[in-house]
């Protein structure tokens, strides 16, 4: 985002393409370990959590397949961001994205600041390049450029309500960048992600587990919306610590273990996905997902793990990449 727009050519939309596979991939580890230390089954927090988290996965799918439309080959092991740390492609530079349990202030403090908004609709405030501003940028490069789109490999699939498609075109390209932007910030007029029926957009659903109430329309107010309707209740949670550095100091054997398996399943799934672009295998992709519907037991299995030295809070996932020059 730091070059000038002119300066914005097809290798610019190819490294700016693998920069939002990073960014998407990003995202997840914190709204996963938010999700899964929610105790209560069927909570409303766990429903928004759990509805971004499948965007977040069609949006970095949508991202690898524009990637390899225009010739270019996504990393995907090569994205996986370290926590705590900040978000790639300069994307709001005063974010710092931490690990932790889900509370109000970690809502407020992480999954809000990372889908801010350009223009928010409920009282917040707005900084720096918001994730919107980058796909905007991409999108204005995609339609000056207008790039030929080639036979690279992409995937197909059905990722909870959103459709995986093959792009053909750079108008279809386009229209893409403008659903993974308003799913996760809303229309400037409305807090409501078009795509989805009414359905509040990321930023929006995040508000009300932050306020703890709906988000509602306050015409007299001093903006359009506010999040003071119904109650929404918090749900109840496992504690998972702040995790401050890239991995937690000292585990014990058994948590080392538990550590270790996570991180070994977390690498995994990555290279699969790796695998079914590099290579068009759609067998990897589903193997991928397999191993992530394996993650959730192995990160609350740390949710029940003491941290020495604290009575209050438990261990968690640290979504460490196993390189094979790390051993």
């Amino acid at each position: 985002m730091k070059i000038p727009a002119v300066d914005h050519d097809l290798q610019w939309i190819k490294d700016s393409l693998q920069s939002a596979i990073a960014l998407e991939l990003s995202t997840l580890p914190p709204y996963l370990c938010g999700m899964w230390s929610i105790k209560t089954a069927g909570s409303d927090a766990e429903a928004v959590i759990k509805s971004v988290v499948h965007d977040e996965m069609y949006h970095m799918g949508m991202v690898c397949n524009m990637l390899s439309a225009i010739g270019g080959t996504p990393h995907i092991l090569a994205a996986a961001p370290a926590y705590p740390g900040k978000l790639p492609g300069n994307v709001r530079p005063t974010v710092d994205v931490y690990l932790q349990g889900l509370t109000q202030t970690y809502v407020r403090e992480v999954f809000m600041e990372i889908e801010m908004p350009e223009n928010p609709l409920a009282r917040m405030r707005k900084e720096w390049v918001t994730i919107g501003e980058f796909y905007d940028a991409l999108r204005d490069a995609f339609d000056n450029v207008r790039p030929p789109i080639g036979s690279g490999p992409q995937m197909e699939a059905q990722i909870d309500r959103n459709p995986l498609e093959k792009f053909t075109s750079v108008d279809q390209i386009t229209k893409a960048i403008d659903v993974i932007k308003e799913q996760g910030e809303g229309t400037s007029h409305l807090p409501d992600d078009p795509t989805a029926g009414g359905k509040l957009a990321h930023y929006y659903g995040f508000g009300e587990i932050w306020k703890g109430h709906r988000l509602v329309p306050t015409p007299s107010g001093p903006t359009p919306y506010d999040w003071v309707g119904d109650p929404v209740p918090f749900p109840e949670t496992y504690p998972m610590g702040r995790l401050t550095a890239g991995a937690w100091p000292n585990p014990s054997g058994e948590v080392s273990d538990l550590l270790t398996a996570f991180n070994d399943q977390y690498t995994k799934m990555l290279g699969f996905l790796e695998t079914a672009w590099r290579d068009g295998d759609s067998s990897a992709l589903s193997q991928s997902i397999g191993v992530m519907f394996g993650l959730r037991g192995a990160a609350q299995a740390l949710m029940v793990k003491p941290l020495p030295g604290d009575s209050t809070h438990v261990y968690g996932p640290e979504f460490l990449i196993h390189r094979p020059d790390h051993g």
